[in-house]
């Protein structure tokens, strides 16, 4: 247990050094985590670690390195409701799998809220605060959003979506699906249509359905792989 706390220190220290501004790298990538209160204990724990697997799987490493710099901007954010967002990770380029294991350390150890609500509109507001503030300079700009649930709190999905897109932001997404309705109530539409038609925008953009939270860390790793190496394709992945 020490050794673990010393290594999540280690890492967190690591983490948190001053990056030098405008350091280049192949992409800014804004990771957007629903953590409303539709996502139990032991969902969010399997959410967490499919993006800590995923980030310093080896594969996703190589697809890192194998850019033209051979480097990605990451910003860890987690939102609910339109009141709650919170950069879990701040900015941390990633170029060695040294810097993707201390940066899936560091998630390891950081706590993690849950609160009632879903607000994909105030994820998205708080991704482009994210991305504006980025001390690297990114080739391109992308969000990654992930969540189980619509827009039900805040303005809808689209408005933030298409002011995004305009600015030449990719969104991207990862809609989990569910068979445990949200607050006892079933979608308006499938959540996969949902996010094709309200989240999803910009210039070679995609999905990556999780069809349950246990194969989320899958789906994480496709996206990733995808996103790092600025594949386009069909719109579901």
């Amino acid at each position: 247990m020490l050794r673990r706390s010393l290594l999540a220190a280690g890492a967190a220290a690591a983490l948190t050094r001053p990056a030098r501004a405008n350091e280049p790298v192949d992409v800014l990538l804004v990771l957007a985590v629903d953590v409303s209160r539709s996502i139990d204990e032991d969902e969010a724990r399997l959410q967490r670690e499919g993006y800590r697997h995923a980030v310093s799987d080896q594969v996703v490493v190589r697809a890192i390195q194998g850019g033209m710099i051979g480097a990605v901007g990451l910003c860890y954010i987690e939102w609910a409701g339109i009141e709650y967002q919170r950069t879990v990770i701040p900015w941390t380029r990633i170029a060695s799998q040294r810097d993707a294991d201390q940066w899936a350390a560091t998630l390891a150890e950081a706590p993690r809220a849950s609160l009632s609500w879903t607000s994909i509109s105030g994820g998205l507001r708080a991704s482009r605060a994210a991305l504006a503030e980025a001390p690297f300079e990114g080739t391109r700009k992308v969000i990654d959003v992930s969540g189980d649930g619509v827009n039900n709190s805040g303005p809808p999905a689209e408005v933030e979506r298409d002011r995004l897109v305009a600015e030449g932001v990719t969104i991207n997404g990862l809609p989990i699906i569910n068979d445990r309705p949200t607050f006892g109530r079933q979608p308006p539409i499938p959540l996969d249509t949902y996010y094709q038609e309200a989240v999803v925008g910009g210039v070679g953009a995609f999905m990556v359905v999780a069809e349950d939270f246990e194969s989320f860390g899958i789906a994480v790793k496709r996206k990733l792989i995808r996103e790092i190496a600025g594949l386009d394709g069909p719109m579901r992945g």
